[in-house]
């Protein structure tokens, strides 16, 4: 299994997660996922990941004039987005507890 392959089901949740730490548009947020160790992830992964968030109301987009040229589209957490954001930590934890537990089990035989 690749790398993208589990990022993919991941990555959703890093973005609302870092949208909901400050206002942002899609170039600052690829560049915040790159830096968080997402080196990989491009704007061609995470503007479908922003469109679908905003069609089902999770974050909301608004176009805003930049200093240092032209508008840009700036993202914020919703209410629901909230919901989901918290829902996605709960699931993750989950997860990530059953694969913790999967190779500690490997390593104490």
């Amino acid at each position: 299994m690749s790398k993208t392959q589990i990022l993919k089901g991941i990555l959703e949740g890093c973005v609302l997660q870092t949208i909901s730490k400050h206002e942002t548009y899609g170039y600052q947020l690829v560049q915040d996922l790159r830096f968080a160790g997402f080196e990989e992830v491009s704007g061609g992964t995470v503007y479908p990941i922003l469109q679908k968030l905003e069609k089902k109301g999770i974050i909301s987009g608004v176009a805003k004039l930049s200093p240092e040229g032209p508008k840009r589209k700036y993202f914020s957490i919703t209410a629901l987005g909230e919901v989901e954001l918290n829902n996605f930590k709960i699931e993750w934890q989950e997860v990530n507890n059953s694969v913790k537990n999967v190779f500690n089990e490997g390593e104490s035989k």
